[in-house]
């Protein structure tokens, strides 16, 4: 009973009609039930006074019936007016934060709200950047229009390809970040590497272009007592690994001191003889 009637009312409850009629109901109960103390306390000492026109029984009836219909319908229909105003502050509120966390664009997550989901992540989980390979050539080619589709395109196959345990979100740009979790390390590597490989397989559809597309991914492991800005950090150092090894291919930071030292150090970015570029992955990671 004491639930029943209690006056707490959360804006998460009020988005939903039924529980704005309930809220009025409620009102307009405790405004009667109050009513009624007062009349308990009043009525007595007026009839001791001689100030009561009829019997106490009768003037104890006559209010309690007022109370019901003037407190009780009056309180409802404000409680109403007021439920209704909560209810549109309740979704107008909710709107904001889905927009706030929301990337226009792609319909995923942006990275203040990835940034959040990041830090609530403890362990058994991996971390994953993506690119999308020379992008900036895509726009320049074929438009910005054919650019934004291709981004929409990236979000559609990266939400398919992860399970509702898993976190995507637009980083910005052509970058985004998933947060793969609840598997063995070697089943999420399976997986990333057949969303990188199905990317590359086909092409996207846009303004009469057929535009073929690969990704780049960085992968670092989130344990237990690890820095998210350290796990963070260390993918994207994978990442950069990845596109200086020729691009469309996921480096896991466990490989990136082997890929950086045997693929860069000897023999240069694909096989070709050490630039600046791979002077830079060096540099990177500490060689």
């Amino acid at each position: 009973m004491r639930n029943w009637i209690s006056l707490q009312a959360d804006f998460g409850d009020l988005q939903y009609r039924r529980n704005v009629y309930v809220f009025a109901l409620k009102m307009s109960f405790l405004a009667v039930i109050l009513s009624g103390f007062i009349i308990a306390l009043t009525m007595p000492s007026l009839d001791l006074l001689g100030l009561l026109p009829v019997t106490l029984a009768h003037a104890i009836g006559f209010s309690a019936i007022f109370s019901w219909l003037i407190g009780g319908t009056v309180s409802g229909m404000l409680s109403l007016f007021a439920g209704f105003a909560m209810r549109d502050l309740a979704l107008s509120r909710a709107e904001f934060e889905k927009l706030s966390r929301t990337d226009t664009l792609s319909g995923l997550l942006n990275r203040r709200a990835f940034t959040e989901a990041l830090d609530n992540v403890d362990s058994n989980a991996s971390l994953v950047i993506f690119d999308v390979d020379r992008f900036k050539a895509i726009n320049d080619r074929f438009g910005h229009g054919c650019g934004d589709a291709v981004i929409i395109a990236v979000s559609a196959m990266l939400t398919s390809a992860f399970d509702e345990m898993a976190v995507v979100a637009r980083l910005g740009g052509e970058e985004f970040g998933v947060i793969v979790s609840g598997e063995p390390l070697e089943a999420r590597m399976e997986r990333i590497e057949g969303v990188r490989a199905r990317i590359a397989s086909g092409a996207i559809k846009a303004e009469g272009h057929e535009i073929r597309i690969t990704v780049s991914g960085g992968v670092a492991d989130l344990v237990t007592g690890r820095h998210k800005q350290a796990v963070y950090a260390s993918a994207d150092r994978a990442l950069y690994l990845a596109k200086a090894l020729g691009r469309n291919r996921v480096v896991h930071e466990r490989e990136g001191l082997h890929h950086a030292w045997h693929g860069l150090v000897d023999n240069g970015v694909d096989g070709e003889k050490r630039g600046p570029e791979s002077d830079n992955v060096m540099q990177a990671y500490g060689i």
